[in-house]
């Protein structure tokens, strides 16, 4: 296990629904990266190609609108493996760095035409490790998104240490959390759609609960980078400039922020850490380990 690590969050902007160009910026970040010596990248949730946040303008009674809007997600979804994975993977090998991509996900399995919220993990020699699948959408996301399920609730074992993923709100629930915990993570990517305070705050609860490294990875989205072709742009305010401002960051097991936030930019952060500091917070609490009471609590995972 390697101690002392250097690791990224990319706040980037897609080329919105427009996978292509998507990925050519995702490589272009990869390779930056590891030009400056970082071990693992992390891009913020459904990267490729573009957070659908006309889910929270648009009425369902809008069929006609929605349905374009969703034709135009799928064509520019991911299939695991296709030839995008094919291309992250080159560039994480090039770069000798671990990826963590969020994307959405054709259901190749079955149909095709369903989409989930994912992550694709990839290692440092250009490997597909495993994806994980959001467990259930929130709000307005239900309209695009499947549910995934507990087969992916796992972590990890890299040259970097343990690593493992939980996109956006379901960060909010504990037995997901503690699935992860339970599966020995070291270092959390939770790539999100939410900026706020209050998610910082969260995310620096995690930290702290879990005593892992948390890298909340924020999609920044100018109106300007919504093409003007797509009608539900003009329904955001005309004084509004940015969609989301980002406020990506990286956190410690103590709960302190060691990189960021950074705020209406785009930009790559990164931060020195020592996994040593896991066990050393873990002396006083390890909620998986000398703190629980297996004899009083019962956990399992459906992971059919």
């Amino acid at each position: 296990m390697k101690k002392h690590i250097k690791i990224a969050v990319a706040q980037l902007s897609p080329v919105y629904l427009n996978k292509k160009e998507t990925v050519k910026k995702a490589c272009l970040a990869i390779h930056e990266a590891g030009k400056n010596g970082a071990q693992l990248i992390v891009f913020p949730e459904v990267f490729i190609s573009g957070y659908p946040d006309w889910v929270w303008l648009i009425p369902n009674s809008n069929g006609a609108q929605l349905n374009e809007l969703y034709v135009e997600l799928v064509k520019n979804a991911v299939s695991v493996p296709d030839d995008t994975t094919a291309q992250l993977c080159k560039a994480a090998k090039k770069a000798k760095i671990q990826v963590v991509m969020g994307m959405h996900e054709i259901n190749s399995e079955s149909s095709s035409s369903s989409l989930y919220n994912s992550l694709l993990f990839i290692d440092d020699n250009g490997i597909i490790i495993g994806k994980h699948r959001k467990l259930i959408p929130t709000g307005g996301e239900r309209l695009i998104w499947a549910q995934g399920d507990g087969s992916t609730l796992r972590s990890y074992t890299t040259s970097i240490g343990k690593i493992g993923g939980l996109i956006c709100w379901e960060a909010f629930m504990p037995l997901a959390r503690n699935a992860i915990y339970e599966a020995g993570v070291q270092i959390l990517a939770v790539p999100t759609w939410d900026k706020s305070d209050n998610w910082l705050i969260s995310m620096q609860h995690i930290a702290r609960e879990g005593g892992v490294f948390v890298i909340s990875a924020c999609m920044a989205l100018h109106k300007n980078d919504i093409p003007d072709k797509l009608n539900f742009k003009h329904l955001y305010p005309k004084e509004r400039e940015w969609i989301n401002t980002g406020n990506s960051c990286i956190i410690a097991p103590n709960g302190k922020i060691i990189a960021g936030p950074l705020s209406s930019e785009e930009g790559i952060l990164y931060a020195d850490i020592d996994l040593q500091q896991i066990i050393e917070v873990k002396r006083m609490f390890d909620s998986v380990g000398h703190y629980a009471r297996p004899d009083v609590f019962n956990f399992s995972i459906n992971k059919k």
